[in-house]
């Protein structure tokens, strides 16, 4: 996929969660597909095109961290940054999170299938979500001097493939890639 590809809705059937409902049906109710990159600059809040405000998602950051702090994965703070109080969400579940960072560990060194096609879909788009996010390295930065160079170089040789090639090799897996070329154009 390259950035230019459009987002086509197959099912509009409500999927439990009230972020993903409000995207299918902001999807569903645009005239002509919009791109990959249109989709995550109208659903991260990014975009200013006043022709397109009706479809941006309202508030992402505090409904994630919200829905978050309902699961008991973070928690809320208030801090106070000398002139005022900013709400902060910590976590509060470090074996989540360690759940999550060992299983990225592994999958890059201990279940290493060098070919993304065999990689488990979530785990695929874990790894390009952590490296559209800039936290990788904090990923590997517990591993051993050695290990964390073979995760990096690995994921390195990972995130530097061909999207639109690795698109066509494994069918379902479309999407991961093609907001992986979006967050590398």
């Amino acid at each position: 996929p390259r950035c230019a590809l459009q987002v086509l809705l197959k099912s509009d059937a409500p999927t439990g969660d009230v972020l993903l409902d409000e995207t299918l049906r902001h999807i569903k109710a645009t005239e002509a597909a919009e791109t990959v990159q249109t989709w995550i600059e109208l659903l991260t809040g990014e975009t200013w095109n006043p022709f397109k405000l009706q479809y941006q998602l309202r508030n992402v950051r505090e409904r994630l961290a919200k829905a978050l702090v309902e699961k008991g994965i973070l928690s809320t703070e208030k801090q106070n940054f000398l002139l005022f109080d900013m709400t902060t969400h910590p976590v509060c579940n470090a074996s989540e999170k360690q759940r999550l960072l060992k299983k990225l560990q592994e999958s890059v060194l201990e279940r290493w299938v060098n070919e993304p096609q065999r990689m488990e879909r979530r785990t695929l788009a874990l790894l390009v979500l952590a490296h559209a996010s800039d936290v990788l390295e904090n990923v590997f930065a517990s591993l051993a001097d050695d290990r964390y160079d073979v995760a990096m170089n690995r994921t390195k040789d990972l995130l530097d493939m061909d999207p639109e090639v690795e698109a066509a090799k494994a069918r379902g897996t479309e999407m991961i890639w093609a907001v992986l070329a979006a967050f590398n154009k």
